[in-house]
């Protein structure tokens, strides 16, 4: 008999006996939990968003992937199909992060280095060919301009005769973190928002399977953010998001059930599984008292994963398999409901095809080698967690309490508040690091004299040349007057309070690129400066 499992869908364990699939006060005599926890997919949903959990089908496993041109990735999407992915995300490079095409003067010597370069509905088409959009989830790291990739997706998607309705993913389109912690923003805090609330209206009427939001810890814990500041700035950001959108005459079970989160999973795996379960009865706290919502699924913080990047090591990379192991544990244990792991070689250079499949195979052990999928919420009723949870709940809590006094998220970012903040987590971190009191196996402790020769994966330097030479064929193939009162259109929109996803998407089907939409957006709102918080 295969381990965890049983006739009649029983699960056991290896000596045989029945795991039941969720444990409580009658599994264990003379515990007496807290009526906050919950039962899971119940109310405050601190074990779990989902009745079943993993019992019933294991985590969405997706492989963050991009680099170079749109024909690299597309073999490197289909490859990762092959080998068992279940979603797609999307990797794209600095230029489309921020706004420009691959031609432009600031785009220079990044053009598919960190992500694939997608410059408009020619890039797009080539990244998903041959990809079956309404049988595949595609989630998208973008924010700044996450409306126009978004658009481009969903004009491809028409062209492969998928209705609108059929796809399901996410677009993280999260940009106050961006203020805070990664700095890939374009336009003003307060025009950014209105985006977003054009997003959320557009998805709710276009696409509504899709996940409109994915508010993000991961970049912020990144920097340096604890556990507890990791979600009580991304829950901050979440309550403006709300705000914003309800401010714009939506009502908040409208869009709340799309909304969705992203955090990071460290090594340390008992306080990132309080972590996630904190998180979790927080946002549903908020969204019932605060809000109003009435929808039990506008209460769920469903969430993706992934591994910290942060704790990788270029030293012995190797070793990053363990730590990756260890933190994908924390994910599962912590209830994510998807999942990346990172490549071993990720502190050095672009992944290989061979250590992305091993990262997708660590996800596999996982789910169908270990026990941790049998029963619903394991750690319930740990005296450890429990406690831990109490504890990064009140830390969270708390700080979310000084960015309202500070005006919200938006105040608070207009202050420097949370980017101070998590610098001083950084610095404490690295003094740590440094002085030899938190241990880094390979870098301060059980180091090698010499480190193995390790062979990077190496973006052609000719990519940004090849994606100029596009971009200039585009440009002269292209109806140059259609392009032009597109892009007129969308700039009166956003000028105006129309929602400018409309306008935009006519701009990217007559062939606009992705710079000129944000360069006509950009004409409007401005750009952003960063706030000197010392």
């Amino acid at each position: 008999m295969a381990s965890g499992s049983g006739s009649g869908g029983e699960r056991v364990t290896e000596s045989g006996l029945p795991v039941e699939a969720v444990y409580g006060p009658a599994s264990l005599d003379g515990w007496d939990p807290a009526a906050k926890l919950g039962e899971p997919g119940s109310y405050p949903y601190t074990r779990g968003v989902h009745p079943t959990m993993y019992r019933g089908r294991p985590w969405t496993m997706r492989q963050y992937a991009g680099f170079g041109t749109a024909v690299e990735s597309n073999a490197r999407y289909r490859r990762l199909i092959e080998h068992g992915t279940t979603g797609l995300s999307v990797a794209f490079d600095l230029p489309t992060q921020m706004g420009y095409d691959s031609d432009a003067p600031l785009a220079g010597g990044e053009v598919g280095k960190v992500g694939v370069a997608i410059d408009s509905i020619d890039d797009m088409r080539v990244l998903f060919d041959g990809i079956p959009l309404d049988r595949v989830s595609t989630s998208m790291t973008i924010n700044a301009p996450a409306a126009p990739l978004l658009l481009l997706y969903q004009l491809v998607a028409e062209e492969q005769g998928v209705p609108a309705a059929r796809l399901t993913g996410t677009v993280q389109n999260d940009v106050l973190k961006e203020y805070i912690a990664r700095g890939t923003y374009i336009f003003p805090p307060r025009p950014s928002l209105r985006l977003t609330a054009d997003i959320f209206a557009y998805c709710r009427a276009e696409l509504p399977r899709w996940n409109t939001i994915s508010i993000s810890g991961y970049h912020m814990a990144e920097a340096g953010a604890t556990p507890a500041q990791e979600i009580a700035f991304t829950l901050a950001d979440g309550i403006e998001y709300v705000r914003t959108a309800v401010a714009a005459g939506m009502d908040v079970d409208d869009f709340a059930p799309r909304l969705s989160f992203f955090f990071v999973a460290r090594t340390t795996i008992l306080e990132e599984v309080a972590k996630f379960r904190a998180a979790r009865r927080i946002w549903a706290g908020v969204m019932r008292e605060r809000f109003g919502a009435k929808d039990p699924r506008s209460l769920m913080l469903r969430f993706h994963t992934q591994t910290a990047g942060v704790q990788l090591t270029a030293q012995q990379p190797e070793v990053n398999l363990v730590r990756v192991a260890v933190q994908g544990l924390a994910a599962v244990l912590g209830g994510t409901q998807s999942l990346h792991t990172n490549s071993y070689d990720e502190a050095i250079a672009l992944p290989t095809d061979m250590s992305a499949r091993l990262a997708l195979r660590t996800q596999q052990v996982l789910a169908y080698e270990t026990d941790v999928t049998a029963t619903v919420d394991p750690f319930a009723g740990s005296y450890a967690v429990e406690n831990m949870t109490d504890g990064v709940e009140a830390a969270a809590v708390a700080l979310m309490e000084r960015i309202e006094d500070l005006g919200g998220a938006v105040g608070a970012i207009e202050r420097g508040f949370q980017k101070s903040e998590i610098e001083r987590s950084a610095y404490a971190v690295a003094r740590e690091t440094e002085s030899g009191e938190r241990v880094v196996v390979g870098v301060n402790r059980f180091v090698l004299d010499e480190e193995e020769p390790y062979e990077p994966l190496r973006v052609d330097p000719a990519t940004e040349a090849r994606q100029a030479a596009g971009l200039a064929r585009l440009r002269a193939e292209r109806d140059r007057r259609a392009v032009g009162s597109a892009l007129a259109d969308l700039g009166a929109a956003a000028a105006g309070t129309a929602n400018v996803l409309p306008p935009m998407k006519a701009a990217l089907r007559a062939r606009a690129t992705v710079g000129e939409v944000c360069d006509a957006l950009r004409a409007v709102w401005g750009v952003y400066t960063p706030v000197d918080a010392s």
